[in-house]
């Protein structure tokens, strides 16, 4: 599970659950401590982009929040609704998520005043597709497609996230022993666009699948990932992508995220505005 999890008190906790399930594992796991597991009801939508805080600046009746650094949240009032506001999202850009307030939210009414705060700063709206794309060129994995249940975090080329040091944890053992080598990697294709599935070869020879794809305005080329079948390929090699109708593209394999490894765009260290493409 790759969620978010928010502080909001000492004692309390939001998780923001992301694909899979996750809710009967902390219920299994509160047996017997003093905790209480609820649904808060809660729905999301997120603001992304160069000229994100902008559009929160004006949107939030008292303005800006104080110390909203990176992965913070705040309790802010909107339109006049409270509701909580997080320094996230899925896109690998500057921005916030906003989280309604149950019933007691306004959806409409939150909506509308979002687009008027952020019309000065040409805000537009759009869906889950344009935030695929650019959750791809950032390394952003998608769980139950890119990574699995059948997958260490080695493999799913996650193995910064493990603390063998650590005493116990679920797993530990196995990871001791495990394969630290990853199977996930980036592919590009000035040619054609990767699309889920598609076989990828090394001089005939079947070297991994396609879990991912999209076509990057940003680097004008095919971008997904790729899942190896073993991590013994040699990465020096050109590798073929081949279509579904057959046709074959010459592709190249290279660590993720395709670009901005050090984190400087939802840093808010870098907001240049890439130009938009014709």
């Amino acid at each position: 599970m790759d969620g978010v999890l928010l502080r909001l008190e000492k004692d309390r906790f939001w998780y923001v659950q992301a694909d899979g399930e996750f809710s009967t594992w902390l219920i299994a796991h509160g047996v017997g401590m003093e905790v209480t597991i609820s649904d808060p009801d809660s729905w999301v939508l997120q603001v992304q982009g160069p000229r994100s805080f902008d559009v929160l600046a004006a949107a939030c009746d008292d303005g800006m929040p104080d110390k909203f650094n990176y992965f913070n949240v705040a309790e802010c009032r909107l339109g006049g609704q409270s509701l909580l506001v997080s320094r996230t999202g899925w896109t690998g850009e500057l921005g916030f998520e906003i989280y309604t307030n149950g019933n007691k939210t306004d959806g409409e009414a939150l909506w509308n005043h979002l687009l008027a705060a952020g019309e000065a700063f040409s805000i537009v709206s759009s869906g889950l597709e344009s935030m695929g794309i650019r959750r791809i060129e950032a390394g952003i994995l998608d769980n139950g497609t890119d990574m699995d249940q059948t997958m260490t975090p080695f493999q799913a080329n996650l193995g910064r996230f493990v603390e063998l040091d650590k005493e116990d944890f679920i797993g530990r053992d196995a990871l001791l022993h495990a394969d630290q080598r990853p199977l996930l990697y980036g592919l590009t294709c000035q040619t054609s666009i990767p699309w889920v599935g598609c076989e990828v070869r090394q001089d005939s020879k079947l070297i991994g699948h396609m879990t991912t794809g999209a076509w990057s305005p940003y680097l004008k080329c095919g971008i997904g990932y790729i899942r190896l079948c073993t991590a013994d390929h040699c990465h020096e090699k050109p590798v073929s992508l081949i279509e579904q109708d057959g046709h074959s593209h010459i592709a190249e394999i290279l660590d993720l995220p395709f670009y901005d490894g050090e984190k400087m765009i939802p840093r808010g260290l870098d907001r240049s505005i890439p130009e938009r493409p014709e």
